[in-house]
């Protein structure tokens, strides 16, 4: 594809006081893609994505949003972003229909009527388009958020943990509506924490204390990841997994219903941590899982917060 990235930012760092929460950050990301965020609570997920936004200035670092430069063009950049915050942000006491009619004079919007209209049946709104924004459920505000955050028709929509708390079949809505955006060509960056959700992105990123530790899609991070898996099976194989993972050649065991799931990064020596179960439970190879890597990932990541406050 010729088509230059929506997104490339390079170095891009953020320090608050001593501690850098974000440092030197790559990220290319192309028209029409869903990228996915990942890492611990306090990895700088968020302080990334307001920089691309240009919520935030960064302390080092350069790069484009749309062709854009990222430290002289922020306003211009700001007008074709959608974001989508934690906390739901809008007016408790306006009805939906009053909320996305609020937004279309921020932005200025013309045929504002049309556009509110349109958003209310594009995300199954209408019916409820007189209900008031603080009697929805979780499920109906964050369509709600969504519609308001992409009624301007941004080009680069940001989601800071959607889904946070809601059921799963509107999780299951939810992405649904953003596979919608991104076949039409919007880009997407999403940040979670539901190993689902990021399997459903077609590109992910894993940032741990500001460090960018993983990218790629999910099958070239579980590969690049260097881990081997087997899986347990016979009786009482899911109560093991204390046992097993303090065992040498052992990263991390854990149960999955009545079987057991054991990583590690050398095959031969995880297939001789079991041998003593093999008696009575069936080991076989399996593909390690996306959590499997992520929390191999977290256990080895440097806490760069704790280092900096002794």
């Amino acid at each position: 594809m010729s088509e230059a990235p929506a997104i490339a930012v390079r170095g891009l760092t953020k320090r608050f006081g001593n501690r850098t929460v974000v440092d030197h950050i790559d990220l290319t990301v192309q028209p029409g893609r869903i990228c996915g965020f990942l890492g611990p609570n306090g990895s700088g997920k968020t302080t990334t994505l307001r920089m691309i936004c240009g919520l935030l200035i960064p302390d080092a670092g350069e790069g484009e949003v749309l062709g854009l430069d990222l430290l002289t063009q922020r306003r211009a950049i700001k007008q074709q972003i959608g974001y989508m915050t934690q906390k739901f942000g809008l007016f408790s006491d306006l009805s939906i229909a009053e909320n996305l009619e609020f937004i279309a004079r921020v932005y200025s919007l013309d045929n504002r009527k049309a556009r509110v209209d349109a958003a209310l049946e594009r995300l199954g709104l209408a019916s409820r388009a007189d209900q008031l924004a603080g009697k929805l459920s979780g499920g109906w505000k964050q369509r709600l958020a969504l519609a308001a955050a992409v009624l301007h028709e941004p080009r680069i929509l940001l989601l800071d943990e959607p889904t946070a708390g809601v059921d799963p079949l509107a999780r299951r809505e939810f992405w649904d509506q953003i596979h919608a955006l991104s076949r039409d060509g919007m880009t997407v960056l999403v940040s979670t924490h539901y190993m689902d959700e990021a399997e459903r992105c077609h590109e992910i990123a894993y940032i741990a204390y500001g460090v960018m530790l993983a990218r790629g899609t999910t099958d070239e991070v579980i590969a690049a990841s260097g881990l081997h898996a087997l899986e347990g099976e016979g009786p009482g194989a899911d109560r093991l997994a204390a046992e097993i993972e303090g065992r040498p050649g052992v990263a991390m065991a854990a149960a999955f219903g009545t079987s057991l799931h054991v990583c590690g990064s050398d095959l031969a020596a995880l297939r001789a941590a079991v041998v003593p179960w093999t008696d009575h439970i069936r080991w076989t190879e399996t593909e390690p899982t996306l959590e499997d890597v992520f929390i191999n990932l977290m256990r080895t990541a440097t806490d760069n917060s704790v280092l900096e406050q002794a």
